[in-house]
């Protein structure tokens, strides 16, 4: 299976959450055992050298194939969520999107000044929720974090908000 095959399961929905958003809903990529195994062989064939000991899973679509990927690096899986979902003490980093703000939590304990981070979402966008996620990351120390996504929207130019040096892969590319 190519990209480009991988690339047509993906199912546009217009106007949603809110008019003027297009959404990109991977589900249908997910329902297919063999999109599945395609797509978890190419978002860790980049990575099986980089020494990973986390992968970061962002609330909700980054907890499919994150914890997938975890297991094919060797690596652990650590959940960022939405505020109260984590039980301990949190860090915590607010962020704009693009229908309104939102907040992020990670535990403060699940990572060490010797991780290696790879960070999962679905779709970077206007990269508001990986930004934050970032931020969190990067305040714990950690010795070295990628980031890495199922879809990316091009034209949005999110990849600038980041520092350079941040290494940031999608497997999946469209122009709005």
């Amino acid at each position: 299976m190519n990209l480009e095959e991988l690339k047509k399961s993906v199912r546009n929905i217009p106007d949603f959450p809110i008019p003027g958003i297009q959404f990109k809903d991977v589900t249908t990529l997910f329902k297919d055992s063999g999109n599945l195994k395609a797509l978890t062989a190419e978002l860790v064939k980049k990575y099986r050298n980089k020494g990973i000991t986390k992968v970061v899973g962002i609330e909700s679509r980054g907890f499919i194939l994150g914890p997938i990927m975890a297991l094919e690096l060797g690596a652990g899986f650590v959940p960022i969520r939405k505020p109260g979902k984590l039980p301990a003490e949190t860090f915590e980093e607010t962020y704009e999107k693009e229908y309104g703000s939102d907040t992020i939590q990670i535990h403060k304990d699940a990572l060490t000044s010797n991780d290696v981070v790879l960070i999962h979402d679905d779709l970077l966008a206007t990269g508001g929720t990986m930004l934050a996620a970032y931020r969190l990351i990067k305040q714990m120390g950690v010795k070295n974090i990628y980031i890495n996504f199922l879809i990316e929207l091009e034209e949005l130019k999110a990849r600038e908000l980041f520092p350079s040096g941040v290494e940031i892969d999608a497997l999946i590319k469209f122009e709005i």
